[in-house]
């Protein structure tokens, strides 16, 4: 199996139906099989170097790392399980801090009626190119249309509309997990594909006020995973007008640097306003008895979130996953010639094991014999794993482990003699210095590739050397469409972090209030 640019491609009309002719699968190379030599470890799973051709490097780790498989529709991907762990780790903390702020989780029908989507107009607009619909339910042609759910704002609006009579019902604070459908015409894994996993929160309040709290609340909570949790830089702000999702009023979201300079989009909040609730008549008595129209939000992450994480992370090697959200944390691998030295060191393999899994760090013991101590290094470095910890004969008579950092390539990333007696401690501090490392070079990366721009001339050039462009705006939405026909370049955000003074706007020289980032983007 192969992640191929050319073939991960969805080239089908809008609006499609979910029949689609199978994909023929390609699969790419033999499994290693037996003892290899050292000299072969790298040539059975060595991935394309990432300074030489980046997006090559993403589809390889994909493929080589077992993250993900093609599924049999273009553009849809099986998530396997060493990569669903790592939404896994996205749903573990995202789901508690929604709970922390007052949400509850529920479920909404994946199946939405057509005539819903209709109701909000620019919505309707929006999202018309990329639905996917059903006309036949059980053999015969359905009288409405179905759309099978690219969000849920249209069908969280009809039952809120039968839930809220009054302002005491309010406000409504929910969260769902679920799938959604977009029919992309240019699919990449994880980053882009027809089908996707998700949350979606989707909150009804009586005032503008509240609204607005809970927009910033929840792309603060965004920021904070991807912070705290991913390792990455996030720049927080909001969209441009052209950039807003489709019925809202305002949009949050967080922007990411990826390992080649472009951007991610990797979480958005929505200040929906009052124009759903209009479309569905979605209202409430005050405390005055006056009848008035909820204010709501939506917001979510999805599991481009995890693309995100590969992307902003690791090197030519492979992989690099920050410790709080790897599948594996640390890799046991023992070492031994003779069965003799075998019975020793795989009885201290399991002891070291027994140890960091009592202390919840998540170990994997590598013991298998068909492998070379080289070929496993490479393999569990390929697939970004924090911390490897090699036990050998001479370990075993010290009572010591060697410990390695993937962060940090070569013996300059070895502590020898590493003592067993308080490993487990040792392990937890060390992949507290590997996230925090993982961060502060992910952020000196991102500060050393934005430039400061003062005329649209800077903006090219910097946009045309693969960076991110940053100065004053206040240029109209055809000024805006106009740089990204003529660079690529859209806004991706008016930064919340603003200077203290304003400033000339970098396009129309006009006076302007804030600063904008340029940037290509996925």
């Amino acid at each position: 199996m192969r992640f191929s640019g050319s073939r991960f491609v969805s080239r089908v009309r809008t609006a499609a139906t979910l029949t689609q002719e199978n994909e023929k699968k390609v699969k790419g190379g033999d499994k290693p099989q037996g003892q290899k030599g050292q000299n072969q470890k790298r040539s059975e799973e060595a991935v394309t170097p990432r300074s030489q051709d980046f997006s090559k490097w993403y589809l390889d780790v994909i493929e080589k790392a077992e993250l993900a498989d093609y599924g049999p529709v273009r553009g849809t991907m099986v998530i396997r399980p060493y990569g669903y762990a790592i939404w896994e780790a996205i749903q573990t903390w995202l789901d508690a801090r929604f709970k922390e702020t007052g949400h509850s989780n529920m479920y909404f029908p994946q199946l939405i009626p057509y005539s819903f989507i209709e109701k909000e107009a620019s919505h309707v607009e929006g999202f018309s190119p990329e639905l996917a619909l059903v006309t036949i339910g059980g053999g015969k042609e359905l009288e409405e249309r179905l759309v099978v759910r690219p969000t849920s704002e249209t069908i969280v609006n009809h039952m809120f509309a039968q839930w809220v009579q009054s302002h005491r019902d309010l406000p409504i604070l929910i969260n769902q997990w679920a799938n959604v459908h977009r029919w992309e015409m240019r699919t990449r894994p994880f980053v882009r594909t027809l089908e996707f996993l998700w949350q979606e929160g989707h909150t009804a309040h009586s005032t503008p006020e509240e609204a607005e709290e809970e927009a910033l609340k929840m792309i603060h909570v965004y920021e904070s995973f991807a912070l705290e949790e991913a390792a990455i830089p996030v720049v927080t702000g909001r969209k441009s007008k052209l950039e807003t999702f489709a019925g809202a009023v305002h949009t949050y979201t967080i922007e990411a640097m990826m390992g080649d300079r472009r951007a991610l989009q990797a979480g958005t909040s929505h200040n929906l306003g009052q124009n759903f609730a209009r479309a569905f008549g979605t209202q409430f008595t005050d405390d005055k008895g006056d009848l008035e129209y909820v204010w709501q939000t939506s917001w979510g992450m999805s599991t481009r979130m995890v693309g995100g994480i590969i992307m902003a992370h690791g090197d030519d090697t492979g992989l690099m996953f920050p410790p709080r959200v790897a599948p594996i944390q640390a890799v046991v691998v023992p070492i031994w010639k003779t069965a003799e030295e075998k019975e020793v060191v795989v009885e201290m393999a399991d002891q070291v094991h027994d140890l960091l899994k009592s202390a919840a760090v998540r170990v994997k013991l590598d013991a298998a014999e068909q492998k070379t101590p080289g070929w496993k290094y490479n393999h569990w470095e390929m697939k970004g794993v924090p911390i490897r910890i090699e036990i050998g004969p001479r370990d075993v008579e010290k009572r010591a482990v060697v410990v390695a950092r993937r962060d940090v390539p070569g013996k300059a990333g070895k502590t020898f003699g590493v003592s067993l007696d308080g490993l487990d401690g040792y392990i937890k501090d060390l992949l507290q210095q590997i996230q925090d490392s993982l961060l502060a070079k992910a952020t000196a990366f991102r500060d050393s590739n934005i430039a400061d721009v003062k005329s649209y001339e800077d903006l090219k050039s910097a946009i045309s050397e693969g960076k991110w462009a940053r100065g004053y705006w206040s240029g109209s939405d055809y000024d805006e469409a106009l740089v990204k026909e003529q660079t690529g370049a859209t806004i991706r955000c008016f930064p919340f972090d603003q200077p203290s003074v304003a400033g000339v706007c970098l396009m129309t020289g006009n006076p302007a209030s804030e600063i904008a980032i340029f940037a290509k983007s996925y």
